[in-house]
């Protein structure tokens, strides 16, 4: 399936074909998080079996630039325990979880159509808004998270993580445009 076409980019859902790809993937943006002093993943997160599940559960979608995998992220119905530290605004949510962009590709708008895409995917499912949570030293992917809209709901301790939260109104989402290239 489809989602989004743009000359040689492409967003789609993912397939059992690109599990070993994005596993190693995840060890590159792991390795250039480390080199950034951010200690958010490490050699064994996310792992094979992460990706397994999130598309068993139908919500990993990849990013392509003429075919190769460049990026990914995972849009799932909100039940982490966790979450239940802070508090939100909506209960009816989706949650963001395990957003990469190759570093070669980063600041070319992939993580940024990786949003739209989870914010368009949240809309049709009816959900109330979408949450993300990033590592307090994370301050890229801190930057594209409220350059998007999404409000800081605060530390969740025991993950070590800052929560937000985008609430969706359906009407004014209407019509996102997701070939924006920002």
């Amino acid at each position: 399936m489809k989602l989004i076409s743009s000359d040689n980019r492409r967003i789609r859902l993912a397939s059992m074909a690109d599990i070993d790809t994005l596993t190693m993937l995840a060890r590159v943006v792991a390795d250039d998080l480390h080199q950034h002093g951010i200690d958010q993943w490490n050699a064994s997160y996310p792992s094979q079996a992460h990706f397994i599940n999130d598309l068993n559960r139908q919500g990993l979608y990849v990013a392509e630039i003429d075919g190769a995998i460049v990026g990914s992220v995972t849009i799932i119905p909100e039940a982490e325990p966790f979450y239940h530290e802070i508090s939100w605004d909506c209960q009816k949510a989706y949650v963001l979880h395990r957003l990469m962009v190759h570093p070669k590709w980063m600041r070319q708008g992939i993580g940024r159509q990786l949003f739209l895409i989870a914010i368009d995917v949240a809309n049709k499912a009816n959900q109330d808004s979408i949450k993300v949570d990033t590592h307090p030293d994370n301050y890229r992917m801190q930057s594209l998270i409220t350059s998007l809209g999404f409000v800081k709901r605060g530390y969740i301790k025991s993950m070590h993580r800052i929560g937000y939260e985008l609430v969706l109104s359906h009407e004014s989402n209407k019509g996102v445009d997701l070939n924006v290239h920002r």
